[in-house]
């Protein structure tokens, strides 16, 4: 399956999140939805992520966004991650890798030189209309929030 790219029509989805309930592409229409893929909750890497969305939760409000964290974890390790770290992210749960498929964010990558298959940690941005206008392949979870919020802010 290769990656959604920019210009592409993003797969529709409906998922579990945190909040309780499920969340679907279809309640973000009309909005900017930021869509980001990581591996593991409370993994080094991945909380750095969730920490700097979060802590750029206002301003990526203020740009009329709404960031979606998506992982394979159950809905109640999200709940732990969420509160151990006061995240302000909304977290889908995926264990099926329905999601990571249909936007290409699972497959072959190469961790301590071997090639292992799973999540390549990739964001898309979404607008109003469920088109992908930029997608970050291959994220390096450090200053990846605060990049995706000086894109938006143009």
């Amino acid at each position: 399956m290769t990656m959604v790219k920019a210009g592409d029509a993003a797969p529709t989805f409906k998922a579990p999140a945190d909040s309780g309930g499920d969340l679907s592409l279809e309640d973000f229409k009309g909005k900017t939805l930021v869509l980001y893929f990581y591996p593991k909750d409370d993994t080094p890497g991945c909380t750095v992520e969730a920490n700097e969305f979060t802590t750029l939760a206002d301003e990526f409000a203020a740009a009329g966004a709404t960031v979606l964290g998506v992982s394979r974890d159950t809905v109640k390790s999200h709940c732990k991650f969420r509160d151990k770290y006061g995240l302000k992210v909304a977290l889908l749960s995926d264990p099926e890798l329905t999601l990571h498929n249909a936007y290409g964010a699972w497959g072959e990558k190469t961790m301590y030189g071997k090639k292992v298959e799973g999540v390549l940690r990739s964001t898309f941005v979404i607008d109003g209309r469920g088109v992908v206008v930029k997608a970050y392949p291959n994220v390096k979870a450090a200053g990846h929030a605060a990049k995706v919020l000086a894109d938006l802010q143009g």
